[in-house]
């Protein structure tokens, strides 16, 4: 399989996908040629605005974008395009509405045949086993929380240690410490903003800016760089 998943789209100050772009275009290269888009994790913000914001950056890139939202049978769109990219949002919503359409089996399909998969934080999100890594709330309830499956492990984008003064509540460590503590040898790996994880078949690397942590290994959380994610073994 051939995955790129992001942690985000946008870093502050910067247009949209823009850190992405370099990324994105090396993933694709030159043998793709339309991208069958999964808009449904946009809750507030239009699904055809959604899709034009992401045809408009693609489409620099050389790429033309056709969305599940705009066909009757988005099945056939994922198995007729060249790759299949999934936007961020809310994942429960995005999970909620993947079941409706039928689309996990149609997207697993694409990319058990090699086809390119590209997502952003919820994107990334449902390339997992399940989607309860994410930081979203559950505004509505998908059939289950089982995902794609496309990935081995779970992913908590937009990863920070960060605590807030004056905050009493879980931090984003202590909770991806409860998760891993509740299910014993699923790992979870953090990606903070400006990462990301690029399969190509057996290859599993990290890119981007900063250390991604894993959770789940043994001896505790493991903060690793781009050359020491290839020593532990995710893929």
């Amino acid at each position: 399989m051939r995955l790129l998943l992001l942690s985000n789209s946008t870093m502050p100050g910067q247009p949209y996908l823009d850190w992405a772009r370099p990324h994105l275009a090396g993933f694709l290269g030159s043998g793709v040629r339309r991208l069958c888009f999964v808009p449904f994790a946009g809750v507030t913000v239009p699904w055809d605005g959604y899709t034009e914001k992401v045809r408009e950056v693609f489409g620099q890139l050389g790429y033309e974008v056709v969305s599940v939202h705009e066909t009757d049978d988005p099945v056939a769109m994922v198995r007729d395009s060249d790759g299949v990219a999934v936007g961020g949002g809310n994942t429960f919503q995005l999970l909620a509405k993947m079941y409706e359409a039928d689309l996990l089996d149609a997207i697993r399909g694409a990319a058990g045949e090699g086809k390119p998969f590209i997502g952003w934080s919820a994107g990334s999100n449902v390339a997992c086993p399940t989607i309860r890594t994410t930081n979203d709330m559950p505004i509505v309830e998908p059939p289950t929380l089982d995902a794609l499956g496309l990935v081995p492990f779970q992913i908590n984008a937009h990863y920070t240690e960060a605590r807030l003064g004056d905050h009493g509540g879980e931090t984003r460590v202590d909770r991806l410490n409860e998760f891993v503590a509740a299910n014993p040898g699923m790992p979870v790996v953090g990606l903070p903003e400006g990462t990301a994880l690029r399969l190509d078949g057996d290859g599993l690397a990290l890119i981007g800016g900063a250390d991604a942590v894993v959770y789940g290994l043994d001896g505790g959380p493991r903060r690793v760089d781009a050359r020491g994610f290839k020593q532990v073994g995710l893929s």
